[in-house]
């Protein structure tokens, strides 16, 4: 089988094909221009740098290449990274397709649509489920196969559709426990908060901001989006279920400082923005983990206040 990215240890040099996820030119301290790279493939993705980068060098390795790259993995600051020897467009003959670089959701696209689809029905409020199914079906292409996100939590193909799904796994525990939350509009949010990154996002390759991501953002864009089906579907904007399902989607960052335009003033928005930040951040601790030596740390996640989190020794395996 061929190695990726994480089958190789440190210190150890290595010969493959990768995506460039990122390619930042950026200028040293002695004036000289170098490309900061985010190698990418299915194992996940690692930096590196190409120093004294000229011109046609800038010019060919772009986001959204595949490239072979020799070079050899080392450790820097506690976070892997690769010094590269040498670096070439992928060439006929050669892998070339980036959809072959990218991770990819644990479950597959059909499944994702039908566990959404059904909790679509246990949306019993008539004007968010019709709100709920308007705006699926605007967004159905983007919506089960862009990530969640550029970086940290589930940042691969079809991470967004995952995390609603597992978002409304956790939903259905919580409202199962606690009787008196309401159901129906905790779903709907879940469904919606999110969908407004199929414009903030660029696409599973290569994932960047556009330029309404990067104005506008996510929740002031599915917020219009509501807005929009409102008008489409004749449903009274003014009315306490529309100005409910709006607050949920708006508070579901939590404070202001982390990006909500109002902070939770309801139950449900409350509940949301607990759920929304507890998958979040199991699926960003276990992208870590994941490439960390039982027994050692994880390198700092920025996403979790730079903290480092410990991996257990793997229990002892019972004899046969």
């Amino acid at each position: 089988m061929t190695k990726q990215l994480y089958d190789y240890q440190n210190d150890e040099n290595l010969d493959l094909f990768v995506l460039i996820k990122a390619a930042d030119v950026r200028v040293a301290k002695n004036g000289k221009k170098f490309i900061a790279f985010v190698f990418q493939d299915r194992s996940g993705e690692i930096s590196g740098k190409f120093w004294d980068a000229g011109q046609q060098d800038i010019a060919q390795y772009q986001t959204g290449k595949v490239v072979h790259l020799t070079g050899k993995r080392e450790l820097y600051q506690g976070k892997p990274q690769i010094k590269i020897f040498k670096l070439h467009i992928a060439k006929a003959g050669e892998p070339q397709q980036p959809e072959q670089f990218l991770p990819k959701a644990p479950v597959d696209q059909t499944t994702l649509q039908d566990e959404i689809n059904q909790a679509i029905f246990t949306i019993t409020k008539p004007s968010w489920n019709r709100v709920v199914r308007w705006l699926l079906k605007q967004h159905q292409d983007t919506f089960f196969t862009y990530p969640a996100a550029k970086t940290n939590h589930h940042a691969f193909e079809g991470g967004l559709a995952y995390h609603t799904v597992s978002m409304l796994h956790l939903a259905k525990a919580i409202c199962d426990e606690y009787p008196d939350i309401d159901r129906a509009l905790v779903y709907a949010g879940v469904i919606l908060h999110d969908m407004g990154k199929t414009i903030e996002l660029s696409g599973p390759v290569a994932t960047q901001y556009t330029l309404a991501g990067n104005l506008i953002g996510h929740i002031v864009l599915i917020d219009e989006g509501i807005v929009q089906a409102c008008t489409a579907l004749d449903i009274d904007l003014a009315s306490e279920d529309m100005v409910l399902l709006r607050h949920v989607v708006l508070a579901h960052h939590g404070k202001h400082e982390y990006g909500s335009p109002v902070e939770p003033q309801l139950l449900e928005a409350e509940v949301l923005h607990h759920i929304d930040d507890l998958d979040a951040s199991i699926q960003m601790l276990r992208g870590h983990l994941q490439h960390t030596t039982p027994g050692d740390f994880s390198d700092r996640i920025f996403g979790m206040d730079g903290r480092h989190f410990y991996a257990p020794q793997q229990p002892d395996q019972p004899e046969a």
